[in-house]
């Protein structure tokens, strides 16, 4: 199968990547992690694993993700605080919950909440 490639800034490498990837969430979705139940909001999506070596390494073997699906980067809460995540979308499920979520960052991406995702800012969309 023909691979394409782009330049991953948090691998600080080119990471090959099938042509086409099939994302099951999109950017604006809201989202829960499946083992460890924070939330979140898509905000970019890689086709593949696009992150550096060592983040991989430090997922514990036995619940270590295949690199070959899609990755998420989520602003992501869970009861004590904020954060930027990178989840493996064999880890995610849409959010039942369907409310908003409270992360500092999400006015300076998105443009309020309506039917169960955000919306991004226009100045921000191809």
């Amino acid at each position: 199968m023909d691979r394409a490639s782009f330049f991953s800034p948090q691998a600080g490498r080119d990471v090959s990547a099938p042509p086409v990837s099939s994302a099951r969430f999109s950017i604006g979705d809201v989202v829960r992690h499946r083992m460890f139940g924070f939330r979140g909001v898509v905000f970019d999506i890689d086709p593949v694993f696009a992150n550096s070596e060592e983040w991989y390494e430090s997922i514990p073997e036995d619940i270590r993700p295949s690199r070959e699906q899609p990755f998420y980067h989520l602003l992501a809460e869970n009861d004590e605080n904020s954060y930027v995540a990178y989840v493996s979308q064999q880890n995610l499920q849409a959010d039942a919950e369907a409310g908003p979520v409270d992360h500092p960052s999400l006015d300076e991406m998105f443009e309020g909440f309506r039917n169960g995702r955000y919306r991004l800012r226009r100045s921000l969309s191809h």
